[in-house]
């Protein structure tokens, strides 16, 4: 397939993710048509030059890309427009999903003869801004290639990890290890505190050591000072995701306690009224215990 800077591309979810990416692709200069199912999120995206997308007139967009927020999400949205897919479009889901619902949405979308690229994202909402996203990819290797000139915007990296849903099952195992990781985190700001540390010190003082990650330099100053905003990362996005690697690998028979505790933490916390709150505010949950 050739894509070039003419390429009109249609951009569904203008979430805190999306409508970051489709600001980079505006700011570009690509033809970028934007919907969202509450369409005010649209509003300053075409303000910046973005055009309203109508859904039947989505057969005239070779680029299809969506970032929404979960299998449920995706396929609603895919129900939606499917009935206006021709020939030989892309798909290219941002989304992160469970392996299951991407390869039977790449089957839907095959049967319409348009291909479906798992494209899930890693880097928060400053990597979408930034236009430094890491992609795993997975689908057709040459049809990855080819969307290069709208992956280069985005990301700083793009791996094909593989066949179809092999792109969902890396971030699986990515938010697997930040999930887990959060929850630590948390637990080791509260005791430090606990300590008389000055936890404002936490991310200077271990910076560089084996105890360092981005997680860690993001997430410890948040929650030493109890900043909370703006929302980096939901805590029920979060959540979400490490509930699918819970469920791939019981697919596996795969035992995986640290990340079924990891899970239960973030579950009870997204229960207690902090589902579309920053994860940072996983250390409140810490604390009152």
């Amino acid at each position: 397939m050739n894509f070039d800077r003419h390429s009109k591309i249609a951009f569904l979810g203008m979430g805190l993710m999306g409508s970051r990416m489709a600001t980079r692709l505006i700011q570009a200069g690509f033809h970028v048509a934007v919907w969202n199912r509450t369409a005010t999120a649209c509003e300053a995206l075409i303000d910046m030059g973005a055009h309203p997308l109508k859904i039947e007139n989505i057969s005239e967009y070779p680029i299809i890309l969506t970032c929404l927020a979960d299998d449920q999400a995706v396929q609603n949205v895919y129900d939606l427009i499917e009935p206006y897919l021709t020939n030989n479009q892309v798909i290219v889901d941002f989304s992160s999903l469970s392996v299951d619902k991407t390869k039977q949405l790449a089957e839907q979308a095959k049967a319409k003869q348009v291909t479906w690229i798992d494209s899930p994202v890693s880097g928060g909402t400053a990597g979408a801004e930034n236009g430094t996203l890491v992609i795993f990819a997975g689908g057709d290797a040459e049809t990855i290639q080819d969307l290069s000139i709208v992956y280069n915007i985005l990301s700083q990296r793009v791996t094909c990890m593989g066949g179809t849903g092999t792109g969902q099952a890396t971030k699986i195992c990515n938010q697997l290890i930040v999930a887990a990781n959060s929850t630590l985190i948390a637990e080791a700001v509260a005791l430090a505190d606990q300590a008389g540390v000055d936890t404002t010190l936490l991310a200077p003082a271990l910076a560089g050591g084996f105890a360092d990650s981005k997680p860690f330099q993001i997430l410890a100053p948040r929650m030493a000072t109890h900043t909370f905003e703006p929302v980096q990362w939901k805590v029920q996005t979060l959540s979400k995701d490490l509930n699918n690697a819970v469920q791939l690998a019981q697919q596996f028979n795969l035992n995986i306690p640290v990340a079924q505790l990891a899970l239960s933490r973030l579950q009870d916390h997204q229960n207690n009224g902090f589902a579309e709150s920053d994860l940072a505010t996983v250390i409140q949950h810490v604390e009152v215990k």
